[in-house]
């Protein structure tokens, strides 16, 4: 009897499971739970507005910002490839030996990412501008700087594998190669500004720089070179309030050079003052090749003999400049000159 009652109990249970959850109900709730809710946006200055599209909230790193647009970050990677050009010329000189560098990156961090990326042991410059505020850090790979000054003191600049801090001495030498690296970096803003640079000191470990606040924004100029064997790294962080007025002077020029250049695409109009302008008509030909010798040996008497089709070929000039080929006729008994053809610039034809 307890068996029957049981199995009887079992049927009915699973009958209204059956029931309840059939699967057109069970479609039906999936259905209900992928529709989005109505979702309020709240604005400013306007009142509640319903929307049932779902908000997407992109996020965004208060401690990273980008303060440089691409336009900026663009016009800055030209000048700093000019800038490596011409130094790794210059250090090629200053050191007699081939000295290769190459941008790797341009891109902005904050101060304390900065600082906390410099390896350590390695060889850190510190500088300033007289016209600018802040300090600048130039970070120099010990076994690059080594291998530069093993060169100054007369060595064939193989790569020094050692890493350690560097010597007063070899402090001092590397100080000669920073201002040149710093000179050339001014040379490239002349056209924005002067600029006075000065060594305000070194150190030897990243972690110990306070020149600027940690959550400033530094642009990095990462730069690959290679002297001999040895090709390290270096590194020059500007701090971005340093280098803003010269990024604001860069972007007014280039503004101020493209209203240039779009003035003067505009179509020339001709002026009446240039009216009576008298210029000098020439016509000449373009006959053969003579050398020196033959030249030299040229008396009064003798005769060249010219082309047979050089009457036709006659070149028309206005001020010195070749404008049109014509040729040679009479023309109601006076000598007188057909255009026939606009000039045109070949290699072999003669300015």
């Amino acid at each position: 009897m307890e068996d029957e009652s049981t199995s009887i109990s079992d049927q009915v249970s699973q009958a209204d499971i059956n029931q309840v959850l059939a699967q057109g109900d069970i479609d039906q709730l999936v259905s209900q739970a992928i529709v989005s809710p109505e979702v309020t946006i709240y604005r400013p200055g306007v009142k509640r507005k319903h929307s049932e599209k779902k908000t997407t909230v992109e996020a965004y790193d208060f401690r990273n910002p980008v303060f440089l647009t691409e336009i900026e970050l663009r016009q800055i990677r030209i000048k700093q490839e000019h800038f490596i050009h011409y130094l790794a010329a210059r250090l090629s000189m200053f050191l007699r030996m081939d000295f290769s560098l190459k941008l790797s990156k341009l891109f902005t961090t904050p101060y304390v990412k900065f600082t906390e990326a410099i390896p350590n042991p390695t060889f850190i410059s510190l500088f300033n501008f007289d016209q600018l505020n802040g300090v600048g850090v130039i970070d120099v790979n010990p076994r690059l700087a080594m291998t530069i000054v093993n060169r100054m003191l007369g060595g064939k600049g193989h790569s020094i594998k050692e890493e350690r801090y560097l010597t007063e001495i070899e402090i001092a030498l590397m100080d000669d190669v920073i201002k040149i690296l710093l000179e050339e970096w001014c040379r490239q803003w002349n056209d924005i500004r002067e600029l006075n640079v000065s060594l305000v000191g070194t150190e030897n470990n990243g972690r110990f720089l306070q020149t600027s606040p940690q959550d400033t924004i530094i642009l990095v100029i990462d730069l690959q070179a290679g002297l001999g064997d040895c090709s390290e790294t270096i590194q020059i962080g500007v701090p971005y309030y340093m280098i803003e007025p010269l990024i604001k002077e860069l972007q007014a020029s280039s503004k101020n050079f493209n209203h240039i250049s779009s003035l003067g695409a505009k179509e020339a109009q001709w002026s009446p003052n240039y009216d009576d302008i008298n210029i000098t008509v020439s016509a000449e030909w373009d006959c053969f090749d003579l050398t020196v010798q033959d030249l030299l040996r040229l008396r009064v008497g003798d005769v060249l003999e010219l082309p047979k089709d050089i009457l036709a070929k006659t070149q028309l000039k206005f001020e010195n400049s070749t404008h049109f080929v014509g040729e040679i006729g009479l023309e109601d008994e006076k000598v007188a000159v057909k255009i026939t053809d606009n000039f045109k610039i070949s290699k072999n034809s003669i300015p």
